[in-house]
Order: structure tokens, then sequence, then C-alpha cells
């Protein structure tokens, strides 16, 4: 290897502000940059490695021994950077690194752009600049999805779909098959699982190495551009699931990466996390939090993702999670709070909205912490949105509960809506529910083949009708029997039967109504969007209920029957006088269900009979393990006198 071009000192503003914990863009500093100095072309390695001896370039060109290619130190930093001329695009690199004991081990680079092909685990030197992006418009319209319609299609990228012979589908071709199915089943936005480096498939990405390198397993990081653009140009949003709370313990990555705890805790009990095999980034370190801050940024500022669904917050938030006592350490005000990470999403949502104010960062937090989606400013942690697990467990609970069973976990129902408002929530369906013997949704529900898909619709109506965006994982919206299996695709095959084709034709026809009906999305996080009807009719298993916009004719009534038991003539109390028209049921025949009236038109005129607390009433059909949407219609009704009850 030639001697090195005289180094090119980095910035001491940007040492100082990695340091301090606020280089947002350490990326653009961090490290391999093709670049040029002093009139050659070449790379520019930068690394943080405070603890090491040394720090040198392993590459296939000096048999992965960087003896002759050591990197210089910055005095009193802990970075390394040296510029190398002649290096090219495309090549192979890892860190050689001598640790304060004098151990040598190699690591692939924590702000590598790309990496090989797993198993391999080198680093990849990559520049990602010069993509034609074509979404300017999309990025201009964006605005806060507060009062917008919100249905989130949740995807694991390799499992979808995949080639005749077991082999994924890249970035590039995924967005031919993709976009125009989500387009045509009706959401909004996909979430796609995470996409950051990671050697081991099942672990689905949640135990990354690369945090700054798109997986190679589908193409490379400028066909990632390519499909979030065309996702754009589709009109079609994409979030990622991002994972912040820990990282795999493989020997090529971020643990001990210069011989010492650098990015995870220094205390065991601090860094561990045992339940899943990996450790807690330190996030008392700014140095940390410039990296994953910056990280967050990055997928929005290179790749044009709208926002982040953020993994096991609760993992971060609680000393004690999952932890035995005497596992874990309390703070230093004895209690389990992890006060450093407090700070850092806070700091991460106030920096994140700055520079993006109209991004999703969606929460998975899992307990009852307070005011995640409150404003820092008021002592919240700054979230916009945050997964509604509460729902989400109550919900199946109910839904797998036997027939019989029911009136006496009513509570399962009427219970959420006392706390719906406590947060900006969305509603998932996630791949969580639907792995590890949890079984698909579809075979959660009780009762024969016929009652378990009139369950899921069920489900997926009730979904709709709740207060809260929405997400469903894949496969959810075409009955997937099998659980998900995180190996093989989806059981597309078994839209040759017409009872699935029936679930994914009603899934289609609910998200269409879903954007038409602004009551379903528009005071989703406001008392004034919701009102029972009634939640008491426990010895039925039914419920009433208004969902409510900003204008009194939107105004939806919806009924559902969790029992498979018709019911001919049920009165359910109305605000207003007038004829109501059915717009929508769970049982209509083009969905493959088993509506009486064959799925005819129902126009019902109210009655002055007093019901439900209104003064008027309706009477109509409700046919078994069904939801049924209402709406006054424009039509005026013949005046009728007041009847007594």
């Amino acid at each position: 290897m030639t001697e090195p071009v005289k180094t090119q000192d980095i910035s001491e503003t940007d040492i100082y502000l990695f340091h301090e914990g606020t280089l947002y863009r350490s990326y653009r500093t961090f490290g391999a940059h093709v670049t040029e100095e002093d009139g050659r072309r070449g790379v520019r390695f930068t690394v943080w490695a405070p603890g090491a001896r040394r720090v040198s370039l392993a590459t296939d060109w000096n048999g992965w021994n960087g003896d002759n290619d050591v990197l210089y130190r910055i005095p009193d930093s802990g970075i390394w950077t040296r510029f190398f001329p002649g290096v090219a695009e495309g090549t192979f690199y890892k860190y050689d690194i001598t640790g304060p004991d004098g151990g040598r081990f190699l690591k692939a680079d924590p702000y590598a752009f790309c990496a090989e092909v797993r198993p391999a685990t080198a680093s990849v030197v990559k520049s990602l600049d010069g993509y034609p992006w074509r979404d300017g418009a999309w990025r201009r319209k964006k605005r806060a999805l507060y009062h917008k319609a919100l249905n989130i299609y949740e995807l694991h990228f390799g499992t979808w779909r995949q080639k005749a012979d077991g082999s994924f589908y890249t970035y590039r071709e995924m967005a031919d098959l993709l976009i125009p199915y989500v387009k045509t089943m009706g959401y909004t936005h996909i979430e796609i699982m995470p996409l950051t480096e990671h050697p081991y498939d099942l672990s689905w990405g949640y135990q990354a190495t690369g945090y700054y390198a798109p997986t190679s397993r589908y193409g490379e990081p400028k066909d990632l551009m390519e499909f979030v653009d065309r996702c754009h140009e589709a009109d079609l949003g994409v979030l990622l699931d991002w994972v912040p709370g820990h990282f795999t313990k493989d020997a090529h990555g971020l643990r001990r990466f210069d011989g010492t705890p650098l990015f995870e805790y220094a205390d065991p009990l601090k860094a561990e996390k045992p339940g899943w095999g990996t450790l807690s980034f330190d996030f008392g370190k700014p140095e940390v939090r410039s990296f994953l801050i910056s990280n967050a940024l990055y997928w929005m500022d290179v790749y044009h993702f709208d926002g982040l669904r953020v993994d096991a917050v609760t993992s971060m938030l609680r000393l004690d999670f999952e932890k035995p006592s005497g596992q874990y350490v309390q703070n230093e005000h004895g209690g389990i709070e992890n006060l450093e990470a407090v700070a850092f999403l806070r700091q991460l949502n106030e920096t994140v909205f700055h520079y993006y104010p109209h991004a999703l960062m969606m929460a998975e937090e899992s307990s009852a912490w307070p005011l995640v989606t409150a404003p820092v400013h008021e002592g919240g942690l700054g979230f916009n949105y945050k997964w509604n697990m509460g729902w989400m467990n109550d919900t199946l609970k109910y839904m797998e509960t036997p027939f019989a069973e029911r009136p006496n976990r009513h509570h399962l129902l009427t219970f959420p809506i006392c706390y719906a408002y406590s947060e900006n929530f969305a509603l998932p369906l996630s791949h969580d529910e639907v792995v590890h013997g949890k079984k698909s949704l579809l075979d959660k529900m009780p009762g024969t083949y016929e009652e378990k898909f009139a369950g899921l619709r069920l489900l997926l109506g009730y979904q709709m009708t709740s207060p809260g965006k929405k997400l469903l994982f894949m496969g959810g919206e075409f009955g997937q029997f099998i659980e998900w299996r995180d190996q093989g695709e989806l059981d597309w095959f078994l839209l040759d039967y017409d009872s699935h084709r029936g679930i994914q034709a009603y899934t289609a026809a609910l998200n269409r109504l879903y954007l038409e009906e602004p009551a379903l999305w528009e005071l989703d996080h406001t008392y004034d969007g919701y009102r029972w009807i009634n939640a008491d009719d426990a010895n039925q298993s039914v419920i009433c209920y208004l969902r409510k916009g900003k204008k009194m004719k939107d105004t939806l009534l919806v009924i559902v029957n969790f029992q498979p038991v018709a019911r001919e003539n049920y009165r359910i109390g109305v605000p207003r006088a007038g004829v109501y028209e059915e717009i929508f049921n769970s049982e209509h025949p083009a969905y493959r269900g088993i509506d009486s009236t064959g799925g005819k038109a129902k126009r019902v005129p109210s009655e002055k009979i007093p019901w439900h607390q209104q003064n008027d009433s309706i009477e109509i059909p409700l046919p078994g393990l069904s939801l049924s949407i209402w709406k006054k219609s424009a039509i005026q009704a013949a005046p009728q006198r007041r009847k007594k009850k």
C-alpha cells in the first residue's frame, strides 16, 4: 500500500459536538467516505475507538492484516482517521484493532453504509451520492396525520413473497410487486421490519450489527432508495422499524468495540438483556447519543423514510425489564427508571421533529408509562404515536374466548375506551401476535370454519371503527391460516379458495371505507370523536357506538354482534331522527358472509321510541358475528307519532 496523503483534520466543531452528544449528522464525519483530497481520489476512514492502542485498516488487498495501514489518532479525541488514495467504491474492509490489553481483533465499521451479504461480515465502501430522487411533490405536501387517515401495512421484507427457488426479491423487484398490491388494498403506509444489517435471518433484523447499512440481502443502498422513491410516487408512506434499545453480541459488531465496553454499559447489570441475549446501548454516553440520533435522521435524510417505529421502548425505560430481583441496578433515586434512556428518548424526538416536523415517531411501549406522546416541554417522552398494546391484548383475549364465556369478559370490550385518549394511539395487530405458537389471527377465532372467517372479519372491522390509527401485519388481510413462518413466504395459494378471497375483498373494502369516512379518523385523539350508545348488553355480547367527525353529517353508528346468533329485531337508540342507511356489513355475501337479506341495501326510518337514553331508535336485523355501520341518510322520514316504550 502506498503512503497516505497528508491527513485532513476533522473539524474541531464536529469533534466537540460528537463528544457533547449533539453531532446529529455524525454519519457525514465517521465511516468510509469516497472523496478527493489534495487532488487525489480515495477514501477517508474515520472511527471512534478511544480505548484502542492502535487502529488499522484491514482489507483483502493486505490479507486482512493492517500492520502497514495504520490510522492516525486525533489527540485527546478517541477518534482515528486516515485518507487512503486509490481506494475505490466496493472495497471490503474492517478495522484491525489492538485493544488496551494488547489483544487484536477485527471489527466491522459502525458507520458503514453497506455490508457483505451474510454470512460474510466485512463492511463495504459505498457512496450514497447521486441518486436522482423524484419524490419532491410527496415531501412538500407532508403534513401531520393527527386528523388524517393512517392505515399501515406491516411486513417482513424477506417473507412477504419469495422467488420460486426460495431466494429473496430485491428492493427494486419488490417495488414492482408490493406497491401495486398495497395500493389496491387501500393502505396509506407500509411499515418494514428492521432493515439494518443483521447476521441472523431469524432475528428478523432486531439484533443488528450495521446500523447505517441497509441489509444487503435485498440489494444495494440505492436500490432501497429506488423502492422508497417509488412508494412516494404512488402516494404511499414508508416507515422503518428501528431498534435503538439493544444490539447483538456477534464478534464483528459493536460489542467491546475497542476492547472495552464502548457502545454498551460497562456495568453488566445495565448492559445485559438476558431474555434476548443482547446488550443495551449506554444512553449516558454523549457519543452513543450522537451515533443513535444521527442514525434516526440518516434514514430520513438519505433514504427518505417518513418515520420510525421505535422498538422495545419499555426495555429501554426500565432497568428491571425482564430481570429478576438482584439482577438489575436502581437509579440514583432508588427507582427502576433508566433516567439516561428517558433523557435520550426526549433528545431523540426533539431532534427528529426539529428537522422533520411531520415525521412519524411511533413508540412500541408496552407498560403504562405516562405521557409517551406528550411533548417534552410538558414532561413527556415526545413521541407523536404509541402502539396501544392494552387495546391489542384485551381485544385478542376477548376474540379468543369461546362464545359461551364472552358475556363474562365483556369488560375487555368496554374498558379500553377508558384510556383511549390518554395518548395518541395506533391500534396494532402486529407480527408479534401471530408467531411463536400464538396462532394466526384467523386461527385464534373460536368456532367452526365459517365462524372463524366471520370472527376475523368482525375483528378487522372492530379495529377499523375503534379510535386510533391502524396497523395490520401481512397475511391478516387474506386470512393466513398458519401463523407467520419466518423463513418461507406467505401462503398466497390460499387465494385459490373462496373464503380467503372473500377476506381479502373484505379488507380492501373496509380500507376504502376508512379512507372515505372522516368519522373514522378525523377526531381520533379527542373524546368528541366517540360516544357509546350501548356498552351494557353483555348477555348478548353486543356493543353499539358512534364515531364522529368534525361535521355532524359524517357521524357513523357502529353495531357489533360478537355471538354467532342472529338478532332479528335489535333495537338501537339513535342521536337524531331520520332515515338510517346501512353502508357496510361484515357479513355481506360479497365477502362470503351470511347476511340473511342477501346484501340488499337497508334503509330504516327512526321511530319515536326512547331507547339507550336517546329520544329515537331504529330496529334492525343483526347477523351473527357481524359488524354493521349505519349513517343518517339525507332522505327525510315521514313524521310519526311518539310511541310509548
